[in-house]
């Protein structure tokens, strides 16, 4: 099911909106991109938890962040926006339990989505803003590290 180029736009600045965020798939390996995308919220001061549950901190620049087990952790998770770089099945996992949480919000890294996890994303009631698909300014579809600082400077965060 593709999104619209229109939609997505203002789902990424709604995404933005939330005062919280989680990077599920963070990665404590700094040639994955769940590092990468950890490390741009870092960059960037956004209170941004990363989920790993094999690492008990992931560390940028010096500083060590720690890490939640899973997304059930979360303390405010109804005010979290989620961005998820994990293989589209422990993608819609992800989902399943994130919908169940009242996160309205998602971000969909390249990599992360099939048509599987697009239907469950965007089918109505389960979340509010879904940033994924084809599209963007990159060339594999919407990505924070490419689509993020635009997001970010249309809600005067950057």
């Amino acid at each position: 099911m593709p999104l619209s180029l229109s939609s997505t736009e203002a789902s990424a600045r709604a995404f933005f909106a939330k005062p919280y965020f989680a990077v599920v798939g963070a990665s404590t390996n700094q040639a994955k991109f769940g590092y990468k995308i950890f490390a741009w919220y870092a960059y960037h001061d956004l209170p941004a938890t990363p989920i790993n549950p094999t690492a008990p901190a992931i560390t940028v620049d010096g500083t060590a962040h720690d890490t939640l087990a899973n997304i059930s952790a979360l303390l405010n998770p109804r005010e979290t926006a989620l961005s998820v770089i994990t293989p589209p099945a422990v993608t819609l996992q992800v989902l399943q339990d994130a919908q169940k949480l009242g996160i309205s919000a998602v971000w969909l890294q390249p990599g992360t989505w099939d048509d599987a996890v697009v239907k469950f994303a965007t089918d109505k009631g389960n979340f509010q803003d879904v940033v994924a698909g084809e599209g963007g300014r990159g060339h594999d579809g919407w990505c924070v590290l490419v689509d993020g600082e635009r997001a970010l400077k249309a809600n005067g965060k950057l």
